[in-house]
């Protein structure tokens, strides 16, 4: 049996603000309708002898996750949840425990779940290729055929053909037509023309040792790994046996096995969720798999993949996937362009328009605004950096803001006030609650509300409004079979979330 193992942690702060802590780029779509999430998940549909995906995931991303999921057809074998965020390592590590508690030493397949790969059939093909290696108990790892001398990206070094391996691994047609390839390269530092060596041998690879993994390269030592021949882009994608991976976690790094261990014991259910225990996973030292095991194990190998990969770690990542026009822009939304080249241009809620400029990124948000050249995007972290130093909520979340019930936006906020646009689904209902130190006007704009207001419950409809005093228990519910919209205003001393004492609530918060 295969199981997918689908890691969702990630924050993906170079892509603010589009990306937010609690809404990352994983769960937005940013090519095309579905998010990256469920592209990973879709991917995946057709390969053999396959089980429920199992996913990892932040606690916060969880309503989100499962809906996801749900939405893309898949009921996960289980949806666990990290109370903070480790690395890979100790995200698979407690994946494969728990694979090893619900089967008999299954198959994982590692996948991030914010990955682009463009050749769906290429993909499974390597997937399919890893099975056998990872059934005589090797660690596979999927290396990408670099199409350029990539800067962003971490290498792996190939060494010896496996032996008596046959070739495996089917590279594009379409990416490899001709033996010696022209291509034009971007990269931060610059633009070349690279002709790269190709052979009629990269038709079809062969798995091959790992000599070794390598850290992200300057320009000119990128250029000197495509021209050896020997080196692939780290794709962060893995299989092998559950129990595999737990002995060599145990060789090299047995402290962080233990804290797994005891994470997982310690763990509950909760609604459709596995809750880790949160004190022993928190004492887990954080580290990527690449460090903890495969640059230290003996079994690991290399199945080369040309699938037209890419893990969208930046603006620019993001401007080379998308197809572009006659001017080289890629634009979203409500853009105007004059005289404009090579830039990549999201407008979410205003008209974006540029005259005279080259190689830049325009994204807008409801809150925030970047404007950053394409080559200096790797540094957008920076400012992510900057907003939480700052304490301000523009790198946490956007002005919506997801709830299981549906979802709430900030209209407007001044001394003493706030005022949120509030969207309830059908048959969801927010938890009975109450608040210390602000009262609530609710207004219906659009569909059916019932109120619990201490002993009173309330039905009301469009144009109907009611008051709920400070310190009243009080609860909205969504009776109806269309979404309900409501304006809030608040008023008080203190306007903050955490000013909520819940009593029962249908998503366990």
């Amino acid at each position: 049996m295969l199981i997918p193992v689908i890691l969702s942690g990630g924050a993906g702060s170079r892509l603010w603000p589009l990306s937010r802590e609690l809404y990352p780029k994983q769960l937005l779509p940013l090519i095309g309708h579905q998010t990256l999430l469920q592209d990973t998940i879709a991917r995946l549909e057709g390969v053999n002898n396959l089980s429920a995906p199992m996913i990892v995931c932040n606690d916060a991303h969880r309503f989100m996750v499962a809906e996801q999921a749900r939405l893309s057809g898949v009921d996960p074998a289980a949806i666990i949840l990290e109370p903070c965020g480790r690395n890979t390592a100790p995200a698979v590590a407690v994946a494969a425990l728990h694979a090893l508690q619900q089967d008999d030493d299954p198959l994982l397949l590692i996948l991030p779940a914010d990955h682009l790969i463009k050749d769906v059939a290429a993909f499974q093909q390597g997937v399919a290729a890893a099975v056998e290696l990872a059934q005589q108990d090797k660690l596979v790892t999927f290396g990408i055929v670099p199409e350029g001398p990539e800067t962003g990206y971490g290498y792996i070094r190939r060494g010896m053909p496996l032996e008596g391996g046959s070739e495996q691994c089917t590279v594009s047609s379409e990416q490899r037509k001709v033996n010696s390839k022209q291509c034009t390269v971007s990269s931060e530092e610059n633009k070349t023309a690279y002709s790269s060596p190709l052979t009629a041998h990269d038709l079809l690879l062969t798995a091959y040792q790992v000599a070794t993994f390598v850290e992200k390269p300057d320009y000119e030592t990128a250029v000197n790994y495509l021209e050896s021949g020997d080196y692939y882009w780290n794709s962060g994608m893995f299989m092998f046996r559950a129990s595999r991976f737990i002995e060599e976690l145990n060789k090299y790094n047995p402290e962080m096995l233990q804290a797994c261990q005891k994470a997982v014991s310690g763990m509950t259910k909760d609604l459709d969720f596995w809750r880790l225990d949160k004190e022993q996973f928190s004492a887990c030292p954080a580290d990527s798999i690449d460090y903890a095991v495969m640059e230290k194990t003996d079994s690991a190998v290399v199945i080369p993949l040309s699938a037209g990969w890419s893990d969208i770690g930046s603006w620019s990542a993001l401007w080379e996937v998308q197809q572009q026009d006659q001017q080289g822009n890629v634009s979203f939304g409500d853009v105007l362009t004059h005289d404009t080249r090579n830039s990549y241009l999201h407008a979410t809620h205003r008209l974006i328009a540029t005259v005279g400029v080259d190689d830049l990124v325009v994204v807008e948000t409801a809150d925030a605004i970047l404007v950053a050249k394409k080559d200096q995007v790797q540094n957008v972290k920076k400012i992510v950096e900057q907003l939480k130093e700052s304490h301000r909520n523009e790198f946490l979340l956007h002005r919506r803001v997801n709830r299981p019930w549906g979802a709430y936006e900030g209209i407007d906020v001044g001394e003493r006030f706030q005022v949120k646009r509030i969207t309830v689904n059908p048959g969801a209902s927010l938890s009975l609650q109450k608040h210390h130190h602000r009262a609530e006007h609710w207004i219906v704009v659009k569909g059916t509300a019932r109120i619990t207001c201490d002993e009173k419950v309330l039905l009301l409809t469009e144009n109907q409004s009611t008051y709920i005093p400070l310190g009243a228990v009080h609860r909205l519910e969504n009776p109806g079979k269309i979404p309900l919209e409501m304006i809030e205003v608040q008023s008080g001393s203190y306007l903050g979330e955490d000013d909520i004492v819940r009593y029962e609530d249908d998503y366990g918060r």
